[in-house]
Protein backbone atom coordinates (compact mmCIF):
# COMPACT_ATOMS: atom_id res chain seq x y z
CA UNK A 1 0.00 0.00 0.00
CA UNK A 2 1.34 3.93 -0.75
CA UNK A 3 2.23 6.33 1.90
CA UNK A 4 0.64 9.53 2.50
CA UNK A 5 3.91 11.30 2.18
CA UNK A 6 3.79 10.73 -1.58
CA UNK A 7 0.35 11.65 -2.13
CA UNK A 8 0.09 15.01 -4.37
CA UNK A 9 -3.68 16.23 -4.54
CA UNK A 10 -4.17 18.86 -6.14
CA UNK A 11 -7.76 19.17 -4.54
CA UNK A 12 -9.12 20.97 -1.02
CA UNK A 13 -11.99 22.16 0.61
CA UNK A 14 -13.54 24.01 -2.08
CA UNK A 15 -13.23 21.52 -4.82
CA UNK A 16 -16.46 19.75 -5.83
CA UNK A 17 -17.04 16.29 -6.70
CA UNK A 18 -17.07 16.43 -10.03
CA UNK A 19 -14.01 18.17 -9.65
CA UNK A 20 -11.90 15.24 -8.11
CA UNK A 21 -13.38 13.04 -11.17
CA UNK A 22 -12.08 15.41 -13.76
CA UNK A 23 -11.09 13.47 -16.32
CA UNK A 24 -11.72 10.00 -14.43
CA UNK A 25 -13.43 7.05 -16.57
CA UNK A 26 -15.70 5.30 -14.24
CA UNK A 27 -17.41 2.77 -17.06
CA UNK A 28 -17.74 -0.78 -15.57
CA UNK A 29 -16.93 0.12 -11.85
CA UNK A 30 -19.87 -0.78 -9.58
CA UNK A 31 -20.39 1.81 -6.40
CA UNK A 32 -22.17 1.12 -3.37
CA UNK A 33 -23.42 4.16 -1.16
CA UNK A 34 -26.23 4.33 1.33
CA UNK A 35 -28.13 7.07 1.86
CA UNK A 36 -28.32 7.86 -1.87
CA UNK A 37 -31.54 10.16 -2.10
CA UNK A 38 -30.55 13.51 -0.13
CA UNK A 39 -27.48 15.86 0.54
CA UNK A 40 -23.72 14.70 0.13
CA UNK A 41 -24.95 10.93 -0.56
CA UNK A 42 -26.88 11.95 -3.61
CA UNK A 43 -24.51 14.58 -4.85
CA UNK A 44 -22.10 11.42 -4.20
CA UNK A 45 -24.05 9.32 -6.36
CA UNK A 46 -24.59 12.05 -9.23
CA UNK A 47 -20.98 12.64 -10.00
CA UNK A 48 -20.12 9.07 -10.06
CA UNK A 49 -22.70 8.15 -12.28
CA UNK A 50 -21.78 10.81 -14.68
CA UNK A 51 -18.91 9.80 -14.64
CA UNK A 52 -19.58 6.13 -16.14
CA UNK A 53 -20.04 4.25 -12.61
CA UNK A 54 -23.14 1.86 -12.36
CA UNK A 55 -24.44 2.96 -8.73
CA UNK A 56 -26.25 0.23 -5.94
CA UNK A 57 -28.04 2.74 -4.39
CA UNK A 58 -29.38 1.79 -0.95
CA UNK A 59 -31.74 4.23 1.08
CA UNK A 60 -34.77 3.53 3.20
CA UNK A 61 -37.14 2.02 0.88
CA UNK A 62 -36.69 0.59 -2.64
CA UNK A 63 -38.56 3.55 -4.11
CA UNK A 64 -37.16 6.53 -2.58
CA UNK A 65 -33.40 4.87 -3.98
CA UNK A 66 -34.84 4.50 -7.37
CA UNK A 67 -36.66 8.14 -7.51
CA UNK A 68 -32.83 9.51 -6.72
CA UNK A 69 -31.16 7.50 -9.60
CA UNK A 70 -33.61 8.81 -12.09
CA UNK A 71 -33.17 12.27 -10.67
CA UNK A 72 -29.54 11.72 -10.79
CA UNK A 73 -30.03 10.85 -14.64
CA UNK A 74 -27.03 7.78 -14.77
CA UNK A 75 -26.95 3.86 -13.85
CA UNK A 76 -27.54 2.02 -10.52
CA UNK A 77 -29.88 -0.35 -8.74
CA UNK A 78 -32.14 0.50 -6.15
CA UNK A 79 -31.95 -1.03 -3.08
CA UNK A 80 -34.29 -0.92 0.17
CA UNK A 81 -32.12 -0.41 2.88
CA UNK A 82 -33.28 1.04 6.77
CA UNK A 83 -30.18 0.94 8.62
CA UNK A 84 -32.65 1.45 11.84
CA UNK A 85 -33.94 -2.35 11.12
CA UNK A 86 -32.25 -5.40 11.25
CA UNK A 87 -34.22 -7.45 8.85
CA UNK A 88 -33.90 -4.63 6.69
CA UNK A 89 -30.25 -4.40 6.39
CA UNK A 90 -29.61 -8.11 6.19
CA UNK A 91 -31.97 -8.35 3.39
CA UNK A 92 -29.96 -5.66 1.84
CA UNK A 93 -27.04 -7.67 2.11
CA UNK A 94 -29.22 -10.75 0.36
CA UNK A 95 -30.19 -8.42 -2.41
CA UNK A 96 -26.72 -7.14 -3.13
CA UNK A 97 -25.24 -11.03 -3.34
CA UNK A 98 -28.12 -11.77 -5.55
CA UNK A 99 -27.04 -8.90 -8.15
CA UNK A 100 -24.17 -10.79 -8.91
CA UNK A 101 -21.76 -7.81 -9.41
CA UNK A 102 -18.44 -7.00 -7.69
CA UNK A 103 -18.13 -4.12 -5.55
CA UNK A 104 -15.34 -1.57 -6.90
CA UNK A 105 -16.33 0.56 -3.55
CA UNK A 106 -18.42 0.81 -1.23
CA UNK A 107 -19.61 4.17 0.54
CA UNK A 108 -20.55 4.30 4.58
CA UNK A 109 -22.47 7.49 3.94
CA UNK A 110 -25.84 7.78 5.52
CA UNK A 111 -26.05 9.11 9.05
CA UNK A 112 -28.75 10.16 11.23
CA UNK A 113 -28.37 13.11 14.23
CA UNK A 114 -31.06 12.30 17.30
CA UNK A 115 -33.55 14.23 18.89
CA UNK A 116 -33.15 16.03 22.36
CA UNK A 117 -34.12 12.87 24.03
CA UNK A 118 -32.65 9.50 23.54
CA UNK A 119 -33.87 6.79 21.48
CA UNK A 120 -32.99 3.13 21.44
CA UNK A 121 -32.80 0.86 19.10
CA UNK A 122 -32.09 -2.96 19.81
CA UNK A 123 -31.29 -1.64 23.37
CA UNK A 124 -28.75 0.82 21.97
CA UNK A 125 -28.92 4.55 21.29
CA UNK A 126 -30.46 5.22 17.99
CA UNK A 127 -27.59 7.28 16.54
CA UNK A 128 -24.97 4.74 17.86
CA UNK A 129 -27.07 2.19 16.29
CA UNK A 130 -27.65 3.77 12.56
CA UNK A 131 -24.41 5.73 12.26
CA UNK A 132 -22.28 2.82 12.88
CA UNK A 133 -23.49 -0.58 14.13
CA UNK A 134 -25.86 -0.77 11.35
CA UNK A 135 -22.94 -0.19 8.81
CA UNK A 136 -20.67 -2.29 10.36
CA UNK A 137 -22.95 -5.07 9.61
CA UNK A 138 -23.58 -4.03 6.35
CA UNK A 139 -20.30 -3.52 5.60
CA UNK A 140 -19.17 -6.72 6.85
CA UNK A 141 -21.66 -8.27 4.92
CA UNK A 142 -20.38 -7.62 1.77
CA UNK A 143 -16.99 -8.42 1.82
CA UNK A 144 -17.04 -11.38 -0.21
CA UNK A 145 -18.10 -8.70 -3.16
CA UNK A 146 -15.58 -6.80 -3.10
CA UNK A 147 -12.19 -7.53 -5.36
CA UNK A 148 -8.79 -7.52 -3.41
CA UNK A 149 -6.01 -5.11 -4.36
CA UNK A 150 -8.25 -2.87 -5.92
CA UNK A 151 -11.59 -2.15 -3.72
CA UNK A 152 -12.36 0.87 -1.52
CA UNK A 153 -14.15 1.11 1.33
CA UNK A 154 -15.02 4.65 2.55
CA UNK A 155 -16.76 5.52 5.68
CA UNK A 156 -18.29 8.75 6.49
CA UNK A 157 -17.08 10.39 10.41
CA UNK A 158 -17.23 13.75 11.01
CA UNK A 159 -15.03 16.29 12.99
CA UNK A 160 -17.30 15.93 16.11
CA UNK A 161 -15.48 12.47 16.55
CA UNK A 162 -12.63 14.55 17.42
CA UNK A 163 -14.04 17.47 19.50
CA UNK A 164 -17.65 16.50 20.98
CA UNK A 165 -17.26 12.33 21.74
CA UNK A 166 -16.50 11.42 25.49
CA UNK A 167 -13.45 11.46 27.29
CA UNK A 168 -13.43 8.37 27.21
CA UNK A 169 -13.95 7.56 23.14
CA UNK A 170 -17.00 4.98 23.27
CA UNK A 171 -18.90 5.78 26.67
CA UNK A 172 -19.72 1.66 26.23
CA UNK A 173 -21.12 1.75 30.10
CA UNK A 174 -23.83 3.94 28.49
CA UNK A 175 -24.50 2.22 25.24
CA UNK A 176 -28.62 3.36 25.31
CA UNK A 177 -27.82 7.06 26.18
CA UNK A 178 -30.00 6.50 29.36
CA UNK A 179 -27.30 7.97 32.24
CA UNK A 180 -25.77 10.96 30.31
CA UNK A 181 -27.52 11.82 26.77
CA UNK A 182 -26.52 15.00 24.89
CA UNK A 183 -27.49 14.39 21.44
CA UNK A 184 -24.52 16.55 20.12
CA UNK A 185 -21.91 13.88 22.37
CA UNK A 186 -23.86 10.79 20.86
CA UNK A 187 -23.80 11.77 17.70
CA UNK A 188 -19.96 12.34 18.01
CA UNK A 189 -19.42 8.96 19.83
CA UNK A 190 -21.14 7.32 16.59
CA UNK A 191 -18.75 9.18 14.34
CA UNK A 192 -15.60 8.05 16.38
CA UNK A 193 -16.82 4.66 16.44
CA UNK A 194 -16.99 4.92 12.37
CA UNK A 195 -13.59 6.33 11.89
CA UNK A 196 -12.27 3.47 14.70
CA UNK A 197 -13.65 0.69 12.32
CA UNK A 198 -12.35 2.21 9.48
CA UNK A 199 -9.02 2.09 10.96
CA UNK A 200 -9.28 -1.45 12.56
CA UNK A 201 -10.77 -2.66 9.07
CA UNK A 202 -7.75 -1.34 6.75
CA UNK A 203 -5.30 -3.34 9.19
CA UNK A 204 -7.72 -6.48 8.73
CA UNK A 205 -7.50 -6.22 5.20
CA UNK A 206 -4.25 -5.46 4.62
CA UNK A 207 -3.49 -8.20 3.04
CA UNK A 208 -6.11 -8.34 0.38
CA UNK A 209 -4.69 -5.05 -0.45
CA UNK A 210 -8.53 -3.33 0.02
CA UNK A 211 -7.98 0.18 0.56
CA UNK A 212 -10.40 1.93 3.95
CA UNK A 213 -10.54 5.11 5.08
CA UNK A 214 -12.60 7.29 6.99
CA UNK A 215 -13.56 11.04 6.32
CA UNK A 216 -15.12 14.46 7.80
CA UNK A 217 -17.23 15.86 4.99
CA UNK A 218 -17.20 19.25 5.98
CA UNK A 219 -19.96 21.58 7.81
CA UNK A 220 -22.35 21.17 4.90
CA UNK A 221 -24.83 23.75 5.60
CA UNK A 222 -28.98 24.36 4.74
CA UNK A 223 -29.43 20.53 4.74
CA UNK A 224 -31.79 19.57 7.74
CA UNK A 225 -29.47 17.49 8.75
CA UNK A 226 -28.82 19.44 11.87
CA UNK A 227 -32.39 20.43 12.55
CA UNK A 228 -32.69 18.69 15.68
CA UNK A 229 -29.71 20.51 17.60
CA UNK A 230 -31.30 23.61 19.99
CA UNK A 231 -32.35 27.12 18.59
CA UNK A 232 -29.57 28.86 19.67
CA UNK A 233 -26.75 26.39 18.01
CA UNK A 234 -28.90 26.51 14.38
CA UNK A 235 -29.35 30.42 14.70
CA UNK A 236 -25.22 30.22 14.93
CA UNK A 237 -24.90 27.78 12.24
CA UNK A 238 -27.61 29.76 9.80
CA UNK A 239 -24.36 32.92 10.96
CA UNK A 240 -22.10 30.59 9.46
CA UNK A 241 -23.72 29.64 6.76
CA UNK A 242 -20.72 31.56 4.37
CA UNK A 243 -18.09 29.30 6.00
CA UNK A 244 -19.84 26.42 5.16
CA UNK A 245 -19.72 23.67 2.21
CA UNK A 246 -22.00 23.41 -0.89
CA UNK A 247 -23.52 20.16 -1.66
CA UNK A 248 -20.90 18.97 -3.96
CA UNK A 249 -18.19 20.32 -1.97
CA UNK A 250 -19.35 18.30 0.67
CA UNK A 251 -18.95 15.17 -1.57
CA UNK A 252 -15.68 15.79 -2.46
CA UNK A 253 -13.38 14.09 -0.40
CA UNK A 254 -15.78 10.57 -0.36
CA UNK A 255 -15.93 11.22 -4.06
CA UNK A 256 -12.07 11.12 -4.17
CA UNK A 257 -12.02 8.14 -1.43
CA UNK A 258 -14.03 5.82 -3.54
CA UNK A 259 -13.15 7.03 -7.34
CA UNK A 260 -9.97 8.83 -7.91
CA UNK A 261 -7.03 6.94 -9.31
CA UNK A 262 -4.83 9.75 -6.98
CA UNK A 263 -5.50 7.57 -4.10
CA UNK A 264 -5.32 4.17 -5.12
CA UNK A 265 -3.48 2.14 -2.70
CA UNK A 266 -3.95 4.39 0.06
CA UNK A 267 -5.61 2.77 3.16
CA UNK A 268 -5.91 3.57 7.05
CA UNK A 269 -6.55 7.42 7.04
CA UNK A 270 -8.75 9.84 8.30
CA UNK A 271 -9.30 12.63 5.68
CA UNK A 272 -10.69 16.25 5.46
CA UNK A 273 -10.85 18.14 2.51
CA UNK A 274 -9.15 16.13 0.03
CA UNK A 275 -6.20 15.75 2.64
CA UNK A 276 -5.39 13.17 5.00
CA UNK A 277 -5.76 14.93 8.43
CA UNK A 278 -5.26 14.75 11.98
CA UNK A 279 -8.54 13.10 13.79
CA UNK A 280 -9.43 12.09 17.00
CA UNK A 281 -6.71 11.34 19.68
CA UNK A 282 -8.45 7.84 20.14
CA UNK A 283 -7.94 7.07 16.76
CA UNK A 284 -4.31 8.07 16.99
CA UNK A 285 -3.58 5.96 19.40
CA UNK A 286 -4.78 2.85 16.97
CA UNK A 287 -1.54 2.01 13.96
CA UNK A 288 -1.92 3.35 10.75
CA UNK A 289 -1.80 0.23 7.98
CA UNK A 290 0.02 1.50 4.74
Amino acid sequence: MRNSSSLAIPFAGRSTADDVLSGVDLAGKTILITGCNSGIGFETMRALQAHGAHVIALARSEQSARDAIARAGGSGTPVACDLGDLASVDAAIGKIHGLGRQLDAVIANAGVMGASQAEQLYGVEKQFWVNHVAHFRLVNGLLDLVPDRTARIVVVSSLASKLSAPKEGIAFGDLDGRKNYRATRFYAQSKLANALFARELSQRLAERGIAVNSLHPGSILGTGFMRNFAAPIRLLLRLARPLGKTLPQGAATQTLLAASPLVAGVTGLYWSDCKPAKGSRHLELGHCSM
